[in-house]
């Protein structure tokens, strides 16, 4: 009886360099892989009816092992998956910039979608990254701020 490969995290990074999601999908695709999905965490021109101008995000030094750590624990969570790529950036962004890029490999497409999802919502929920919005009105807030 064999068994197919353990899912491999072939990137999990936390820097200031712009994201791009189509690299990080030819990161996972592979030969084994039927479906490649992909998620692009785009800042947005707006939050809860106020117009936004810019954002800056700020990592705890701990947020590249915690995004390792999140990856790993996501891609073997689920069957069948073959591979995750996984970026969150930090620093001076501007409207319509990639702070979130994520794209999951896996021998079908539910379970690559399941999983993207799920590594996604496990990013936001554990990375210690904190985002300052800057506001049309000259006013800003901490966003996930502890």
């Amino acid at each position: 009886m064999s068994s197919a490969p353990a899912a491999v995290v072939v990137r999990a990074a936390v820097g200031e360099e712009p994201l791009d999601v189509s690299e990080h999908a030819a990161l996972v695709d592979g030969p084994r892989s039927g479906a490649v999905v992909t998620f692009s965490g785009v800042v947005r021109d707006h939050d809860h009816g106020r117009s936004v101008r810019a954002l800056d995000y700020e990592g705890h030094p701990s947020a590249g092992m915690v995004v390792e750590r999140v990856a790993a624990e996501v891609a073997g969570r689920f069957a069948g998956v073959t591979a995750v790529a996984v970026s969150h950036r930090v620093g001076a962004l501007a409207i319509g910039d990639v702070a979130l890029a994520c794209a999951v490999a896996a021998e079908h497409r539910r379970e690559a979608f399941d999983a993207c999802s799920d590594l996604v919502d496990e990013v936001k929920r554990q990375l210690p990254v904190w985002k300052r919005q800057e506001f049309a009105d000259g006013s800003e807030e901490w966003v996930n701020s502890p």
